[in-house]
């Protein structure tokens, strides 16, 4: 199987050298079938990691192992399990049975390494440069920004186009790979196309390390980018931003024009959305040099570009966390929680920009935070857990998830006995199969309002909210009805029988 690398020289080779596959094939030492497979590819997101099915002898011992790690936790640092004394325990308790240990200590200590780990985790005059058509360059500036009240310290990331002088930007609240990625696919599939080359300083998001004469050594993940979309990379010299002064130029035009006063607003992606529509307007002025509009010249520069890739790309990676005690992962300082039933578990993070999806071992998405940009902070989603509280009533009270409720909710709650307790969580966990947990204490919070006063009444009133209402079927009636005579009910014959049924009952008792 070919190196990510290998793959995008082929795709360079062909595009920009308009090389054959025989040549490509020839030059790269690479099979034909794999040169086409290759160019005929369209798709170069990262799969998900398979589920490891690969079975080792180990494994049954690995519970009671975990056992006696973690209980070293709390003894005397010399008095701790060593890789051998593990081995050797599990050797007595086999031979306790009467048989013989069936793993070597090589495969023990290999064990003992991983749960450890596992465990542990809780003065040069510059040279003007010549841009052609579809060349672009890439940098972040730090933006602060408020959104939903909070204020952030953040980054935005530019686009710009030498040529024509155009440029585009979008913020973030961090500047790394996948940031870095996402605003580039936005600004993309903005404008619809990709330009050949872009250059790059020597961020750490996308380069590994500078090598001998120049060359750098690329992230995976900004490898498996830049060959989905097909780009050349070039990065500045170090301490050479003159090299990309477009890009250094637009950093701050873009916070002095764009970012002042500072921006507020309810979403950040959102607003990255309305952001690309203002840097269109900007669009509208004279080049510095050319006088032309920039406008005029960017749709003449864009002809150069090449067409946006088939498949969308997903900018994000896989890693894999094991949850603590309360079931909540950790991703570089920060903590997600995951679902009362993953306690203790092997789990897979999906990291994007904006968000952190929690996926299970068979890679079953559970809930999707948020991402967390500081240190030590915590995001707590509760929807995954109200199945677990419905069970255990008693504890809602003591949990963050009770003091975040509404006044009116908590005292509903509060004066609601075991049972009726049980089946109002329960009735909230269906509602988040519908609605995120906001929603759902809204929908509640309204219902208690319209005077629902217990389970049964909220699932009714729930219903009548949200069910289609059937509209009234209007009949319309002549207004040349015919006449009817009134009808008037003759009692005679009925009364006549009770009069003759009472006077039999009373000659049936004289003659007993």
């Amino acid at each position: 199987m070919l190196t990510m690398d290998q793959k995008y020289r082929i795709k360079i080779l062909h595009r920009f050298e308009a090389k054959s596959m025989r040549q490509i094939a020839k030059e790269t030492g690479s099979d034909f079938k794999t040169v086409k497979k290759y160019l005929d590819m369209k798709d170069f997101n990262e799969a998900p990691p398979a589920k490891q099915t690969r079975s080792s002898k180990t494994d049954q011992y690995e519970e009671i192992v975990r056992e006696w790690l973690e209980a070293d936790l709390t003894a005397p640092r010399k008095q701790r399990h060593t890789a051998h004394r593990v081995f050797e325990r599990l050797r007595e308790a086999a031979s306790s049975k009467g048989l013989d240990l069936d793993v070597s200590e090589r495969a023990i200590r290999t064990l003992v390494a991983r749960l450890r780990a596992e465990i542990s985790q809780q003065d040069i005059a510059f040279l003007p440069l010549f841009h052609p058509m579809g060349e672009a360059q890439v940098d972040f500036g730090e933006t602060t920004f408020v959104e939903k009240g909070i204020r952030y310290e953040g980054y935005h990331l530019a686009m710009t186009f030498p040529y024509s002088d155009a440029g585009y930007t979008q913020l973030f609240k961090g500047q790394n790979l996948e940031c870095l990625m996402q605003g580039m696919k936005n600004i993309f599939e903005y404008i619809g196309g990709i330009p050949a080359v872009i250059w790059f300083d020597n961020m750490s998001t996308a380069v590994k390390s500078i090598k001998a004469h120049g060359e750098r050594e690329v992230t995976d993940g900004f490898f498996r980018f830049m060959t989905h979309y097909c780009f050349q990379s070039n990065f500045c010299n170090p301490a050479s931003g003159n090299e990309k002064g477009s890009v250094e130029n637009f950093v701050g035009y873009s916070r002095r024009n764009f970012f002042v006063p500072v921006p507020e607003f309810e979403d950040l992606q959102t607003y990255n959305h309305s952001l690309l529509k203002i840097c269109d307007r900007d669009l509208e002025r004279q080049h510095y040099k050319k006088e032309e509009r920039v406008l005029d010249l960017f749709v003449a520069e864009r002809k150069a570009f090449a067409p946006l890739p088939q498949v969308s790309f997903d900018a994000y990676k896989y890693v894999l966390a094991r949850t603590n005690n309360y079931g909540k992962a950790t991703l570089a300082t920060n903590h997600y929680s995951t679902a009362g039933h993953l306690a203790n578990q092997n789990i897979w993070l999906k990291i994007g920009a904006h968000t952190v999806a929690i996926l299970d071992k068979d890679m079953k998405a559970i809930v999707t935070h948020p991402r967390l940009y500081g240190k030590n902070k915590e995001s707590m989603l509760w929807s995954p857990y109200l199945n677990l509280i419905s069970k255990r009533p008693n504890a809602l009270r003591y949990t963050e998830f009770f003091e975040s409720l509404p006044e009116k909710s908590r005292n509903f709650m509060e004066h609601c006995d075991l049972d009726e307790k049980k089946k109002v969580v329960s009735f909230l966990a269906d509602l988040t199969q519908e609605q995120s947990i906001e929603e759902a204490l809204q929908s509640l919070e309204k219902l208690l309002q319209l005077g629902a006063q217990d389970s049964e009444s909220l699932r009714a009133g729930y219903r009548y909210l949200t069910e289609p209402k059937f509209s009234e079927v209007k009949i319309k009636v002549s207004t040349k009805l015919p006449e009817v005579k009134e009808y008037r009910i003759n009692w005679d014959g009925y009364m006549q029988l009770l009069e003759a049924a009472h006077e039999s009952k009373a000659n049936c008792s004289q003659s007993m």
